[in-house]
């Protein structure tokens, strides 16, 4: 189950996120940051430094109301920093009454817990036979060395944080079967009370945002519930937990500088390097009590935001005072010696995802692409979230960066985009003139072409011969004067309502041998020539030629009863349009959709018809 997560719908792309992941587990893609679940370790600095809200955690309110109104015995835990947090709570006995009114039947603390883990780090930091240890007090450090510095996995402390050791008192004194919710300031208790079953077992972790939350939904305050005392076991200084050092000093571990063998230090750059020097430096022989949160627990990211970290200190050690002076010390040692003989130990798991380092070539390149030139090594500017340019550059081999997250390289691939925006609209711009132009002329020369098939037109009209174009569809594409004339009178009427019979069905106006004439050229792409046929009183010579294979075929329709010496200058002017005009002819076939080629074989067809007729 993923503790944390990002909505991506209110990231701005701001990488503050990336900036304090110290795991690495956060990727750009989409537009947004997305959490890698594999590689986070739940420590919660991305929720705490996230401006715009964008990155939540796994909330646990509804699982423990559910809890709450179960038959079952609910018990609840509670950090000692409850002391930090609370501090608009006057009085600590009105937090556990609230605790109380929203159903719990108990509320145990966990400084007992710490008192017992505490002791159980002075019997191993005594007798340590010279294998120094690295505490497991806080669960982002145990998942940041399991996942990135497995091999320390065996310098760990094989015991449980004082959250599990609590847990596994209230079970031994309450029930194995009680439900136990722990309430602290750690999202990474989330992760860590899933990792747990048995005595150990841990139903559910509110963070103590999710308490308050809890509270103001109920309507619980401190003046409208009874005062109520923690219940038993009750700690000792284990309440100083939360601070650095302090479970150590409620224990009298020896922190001395010279005898001492332990180093103390909290905040995630601190953590990180220690653990560094320690896997790196044989010499450091030292014992490393490390908590990822600057501040210790005090300071944890289920803590209220904008908290100071110095005043959370002084109330943790103002409330150990108070608490200690009407400490039972003898019940308290009696709760010692009857459960310090529980097992506290734990075993930790190797799940590396360390990274390969990419090939310095890759590095080198994507360097090289941010225009650096050997000072990649410096700091950098940081604005990516990444330490080092160099840094940023693995980041981007290992596919967990983007190169335009580089402020400097995204501003210089926009001036270069200007630069190419610009030079795309001076091309525009003169593809738009080019265009008007091309527009100019085209429409002088659509204005020639109809000049010209206006003439064409007239002349085609002229042909003393009757000129027919059919479609593939027996439907009339064009027709001069003579065909229609030939036609006779209802030719002419359907001619005033339908100029040239465009689109007249061929077989209401000729014959059926003429259609099949037409039929046959347009199947078979053949000309039939020198056809006579009968219409009204005439003799009609036809002559049927393929003009587009299949699709268009025209006719020549001749009067037979027309006298020789018009046949003469029929002859004559047809002779005269293939020497003076066949260019015009040539725009006539492409007005009519047929080639220059086959207008002059159809010409051609009426000058050989016409000298066979003088011949006979």
């Amino acid at each position: 189950m993923q503790i944390v997560k990002t909505i991506k719908d209110k990231c701005k792309l701001c990488y503050a996120c990336i900036k304090v992941c110290p795991a690495d587990a956060i990727k750009i893609t989409e537009g947004h940051a997305k959490i890698l679940p594999d590689r986070c370790i739940a420590c919660g600095s991305c929720v705490r430094i996230c401006p715009y809200d964008a990155i939540e955690y796994l909330d646990a309110k509804k699982t423990v109301r559910g809890l709450l109104k179960s038959d079952e015995e609910v018990i609840a835990t509670c950090a000692p920093s409850i002391s930090g947090e609370f501090n608009d709570i006057t009085n600590y006995r009105s937090f556990v009454g609230m605790i109380k009114a929203l159903g719990f039947s108990r509320v145990c603390e966990v400084s007992f817990g710490s008192d017992l883990i505490g002791l159980e780090y002075r019997k191993m930091f005594d007798n340590f036979k010279g294998k120094y240890f690295i505490t497991a007090n806080c669960p982002a450090v145990v998942n940041f060395v399991e996942k990135f510095h497995p091999d320390l996995n065996e310098n760990m402390a094989p015991l449980v944080s004082p959250m599990v050791a609590t847990t596994k008192v209230v079970r031994e004194k309450y029930g194995k079967d009680v439900r136990i919710v722990y309430i602290g300031p750690c999202i990474a208790a989330k992760d860590e009370a899933m990792r747990f079953e048995g005595d150990s077992r841990i139903d559910a972790v509110l963070t103590f945002e999710e308490i308050r939350q809890m509270f103001k939904q109920a309507g619980i305050n401190e003046n409208n519930v009874e005062y109520a005392d923690f219940d038993p076991p009750i700690g000792g200084k284990g309440s100083l937990f939360p601070i650095s050092r302090g479970m150590f000093q409620a224990v009298d571990i020896n922190e001395d500088l010279l005898t001492g063998r332990l180093i103390s230090t909290n905040g995630s750059e601190n953590v990180v390097e220690a653990l560094n020097e320690f896997e790196q430096f044989t010499s450091l022989k030292q014992h490393l009590d490390l908590f990822h949160c600057d501040g210790s627990c005090i300071m944890g990211p289920g803590t209220s935001k904008g908290g100071q970290k110095f005043l959370r200190r002084s109330l943790v050690i103002s409330y150990t005072k108070k608490r200690m002076k009407n400490w039972n010390k003898d019940e308290w040692e009696k709760n010692v010696n009857e459960y310090e003989k529980l097992n506290f130990s734990r075993e930790y798991v190797n799940r590396d995802t360390r990274m390969a380092p990419p090939p310095e070539d890759k590095v080198q390149e994507v360097l090289k692409k941010l225009g650096k030139d050997g000072t990649e090594n410096q700091a950098g500017c940081g604005a990516c979230g990444y330490s080092s340019c160099r840094e940023f550059a693995v980041a981007v081999c290992n596919g967990l960066a983007r190169m335009d997250m580089c402020h400097t390289y995204a501003i210089e691939n926009k001036q270069d985009y200007i630069k190419k925006l610009k030079s795309t609209n001076e091309k525009l711009a003169n593809t738009k003139n080019a265009l008007k132009e091309s527009e100019a002329t085209a429409q002088k020369e659509k204005e020639k072409l109809q000049e010209l098939s206006t003439t064409t037109n007239e002349m085609f009209n002229k042909l003393k011969a009757g000129i027919i174009i059919v479609d593939n569809q027996q439907k009339i594409v064009l027709s001069n004067h003579a065909f229609i004339n030939l036609l006779g009178d209802d030719a002419k009427e359907i001619s005033d309502v339908v100029p040239g019979l465009v689109g007249a069905g061929l077989e209401n106006l000729v014959p059926p041998s003429v259609k099949n004439f037409f039929n046959y050229v347009l199947e078979n792409n053949k000309s039939v020539e020198n056809k006579d046929i009968h219409l009204n009183d005439k003799l009609l010579n036809v002559s049927v030629f393929p003009i587009r294979k299949h699709h268009i075929a025209g006719a020549v329709f001749r009067d037979m009863y027309v006298p020789e010496v018009q046949r003469e200058e029929i002859i004559s002017r047809v002779s005269e349009v293939i020497d003076r005009n066949l260019n015009m002819v040539q725009k006539i076939g492409f007005l009519l959709g047929e080639g220059a080629s086959e207008t002059e074989r159809m010409l051609n067809s009426i000058i050989e018809s016409y000298q066979k007729d003088k011949k006979r």
